[in-house]
C-alpha cells in the first residue's frame, strides 16, 4: 500500500512541479524564509545548499521571522548560511520578529537588515521542565523509578529538582550560551565584553540594535533585496527577480510515513524538554 501511494505521489508531483531548468530561467536573487518556531533544519539546509550551487541565483536573502527554537537547529542555520555567504552574498532580512535563535541563524549572512520596529535580541538560552508534583499528589499518582544514577531521571515531572541537578543544567546553559555570545561577537566585529552586555536575554528594537552594532542597516524587505543584488555586482537599478524555492507540495507518502511528526510533537510538548534560542514572549 505504501508503495502504491508513493507511485501516485511520484506521478502527481511530476505533473505539477517544475523542473530545475524551469525554475532557474532567469538571473535573480533567491529568498529563504525562516518563518516561526526553528525546530528543524533540514529543508532550510536544503535550500540554502541548492540556492549556493545555483549559478543564476546571485545572491541570497534569507527572510528571518522567528522568536527562535532548537539550539541544534538554529546552530546547523547559523553555519549553513556562513559557509553560503562565502561563495555568494547573503543578506538577512528581519521582519516582526526575529529573536534568539531568529537572531542566531541571522549571524551567517554578508550583511543584516532590520526594520526600526523588529523586535529581536534574546540573547540567551532557555530550559522548561514541568513540575506536577502537586497534581500528581492530588490524584493520588506515584511515579515508581529505577535508575542507573542519581541524575538519569533529572526534570521528572513528579518531584522537584535537587541542587545538584540544578547546578549541572545551569553549568550546560552556560556553556551553550558561551557559544552564543562568540558567534555574536565573531560575525559582529564586536568584543565579547560588549556582547555579554546585553546578552542577558533582553529583547530591543531594530533601532536599538543597530546602535548596539547588531544589524548593519535599516529597512524592509525591499531594501534588503537591493542591498544583495548591489553586493552581487547587479547593474539593474529595477527590482531584481525574486526566486522562492520549490514548493514542498502536500504528499500521501508524507502523510502515510508520517514525516514533521516530530516537529508535531515537539510544538505540543510531548517530546520532552528541549534547549532553546527562543523568546518565549511570543504567542503560539
Amino acid at each position: 500500500m505504501l508503495f502504491f501511494w508513493g507511485g501516485i505521489t511520484f506521478f502527481i508531483t511530476s505533473l505539477t512541479s517544475p523542473s530545475k531548468s524551469e525554475l532557474f530561467l532567469k538571473e535573480g536573487i533567491g529568498v529563504i524564509e525562516v518563518k516561526g518556531v526553528i525546530l528543524e533544519s533540514e529543508e532550510i539546509l536544503q535550500n540554502l545548499v541548492a540556492f549556493r550551487e545555483e549559478p543564476k541565483i546571485k545572491a541570497i536573502v534569507l527572510r528571518i521571522d522567528s522568536p527562535g527554537g532548537a539550539v541544534g537547529a538554529s546552530q546547523e542555520i547559523y553555519d549553513e548560511v556562513r559557509r553560503t555567504s562565502t561563495v555568494k552574498p547573503v543578506v538577512a532580512s528581519m521582519g516582526s520578529v526575529a529573536a534568539s535563535g531568529g537572531l542566531y541563524v541571522s549571524l551567517g549572512a554578508s550583511k543584516i537588515v532590520a526594520n526600526p520596529g523588529t523586535l529581536t535580541g534574546s540573547m540567551g538560552v532557555i530550559l522548561k521542565f514541568a513540575n506536577l508534583e502537586g497534581l500528581f499528589d492530588k490524584i493520588g499518582y506515584k511515579n515508581e523509578v529505577v535508575k542507573s544514577g542519581r541524575l538519569k531521571d533529572i526534570g521528572s515531572p513528579s518531584r522537584s529538582m535537587t541542587a545538584e541537578e540544578r547546578q549541572m543544567l545551569q553549568g550546560m546553559i552556560d556553556i551553550v550560551q558561551t557559544q552564543f555570545v562568540q558567534a555574536v561577537s565573531e560575525s559582529r566585529s564586536l568584543p565579547v565584553a560588549e556582547v555579554r552586555k546585553i546578552a542577558d536575554g533582553r529583547i530591543f528594537s531594530g533601532q536599538q540594535a543597530k546602535e548596539y552594532g547588531m544589524v548593519d542597516q535599516l529597512g524592509n524587505f525591499s531594501d534588503a533585496v537591493m542591498l544583495a543584488a548591489e553586493l552581487a555586482g547587479m547593474k539593474d537599478e529595477k527590482m531584481p527577480e525574486l526566486i522562492y524555492p520549490q514548493g514542498d507540495d502536500f504528499s500521501f507518502l508524507r502523510l502515510m510515513t508520517g514525516k514533521k511528526s516530530e516537529s508535531l510533537l515537539q510544538q505540543t510538548g510531548l517530546s520532552g524538554p528541549m534547549l532553546a534560542y527562543e523568546w518565549t514572549g511570543t504567542f503560539r
